[in-house]
């Protein structure tokens, strides 16, 4: 399977961005889950995965927010559990192969299921979009560190914890689960976007 570059993942958020600013925010922001990727990769434990096909998850899993944007710039906050589908359909249409596409559709939350669709009603197909390989897991925790909310700002890993909480006690369990795989974080030093500050909380 060949891996895009990043200056290819770059391209393909320029052809899908529908505005500069919408392009900064998600580009950066993915950008930045690589950047904290990297850095847990680094541990001996993990130097086995494809480092490659992490950047290239970390690069592409949000793509699809681009879609959940309207003509006048305006994010659609109620349907955007759906950008991991939306951004599946995008890399199908591509013809990325379904290795890269399963890094959209499958890293929300500590993962989405069946049972959480039922229970909560949400606006999904009926299925299981967990993270399955130790890459699409990596990518999915890496993920959950950064928020694209304004101001962006970093998560510290006791932070997430206490705000995952609210999905059920299965979700805090779940991401425990990933700390131990992988460990916590280092979200100090530089990051990409010109090194600009960002709140860690």
């Amino acid at each position: 399977m060949r891996i895009p570059s990043p200056e290819e993942i770059r391209a393909l958020h320029e052809k899908y961005a529908p505005t500069p600013e919408a392009f900064a925010l998600v580009h950066t922001h993915c950008e930045i889950v690589w950047s904290i990727a990297e850095r847990l990769l680094g541990a001996p434990r993990l130097r086995h995965l494809d480092a490659d096909l992490v950047r290239a998850g970390c690069l592409l899993h949000d793509i699809g927010v681009y879609r959940l944007y309207d003509k006048d710039g305006r994010l659609d906050h109620a349907n955007y559990i759906r950008h991991g589908l939306l951004g599946q359909e995008i890399l199908e249409s591509e013809g990325f192969p379904e290795t890269l596409c399963r890094f959209c559709s499958h890293h929300t939350g500590v993962g989405v299921t069946r049972q959480d669709i039922e229970r909560q009603n949400l606006p999904l197909p009926p299925a299981d979009y967990v993270a399955e390989t130790q890459e699409e897991r990596l990518v999915m925790y890496a993920d959950k560190f950064h928020s694209k909310s304004r101001p962006s700002e970093f998560l510290l890993p006791d932070r997430y914890a206490t705000e995952v909480r609210r999905f059920g006690e299965d979700k805090v369990a779940a991401f425990q689960a990933l700390r131990d795989e992988f460990g916590d974080p280092d979200l100090t030093g530089p990051v990409p976007g010109g090194g600009i500050p960002m709140q860690r909380r």
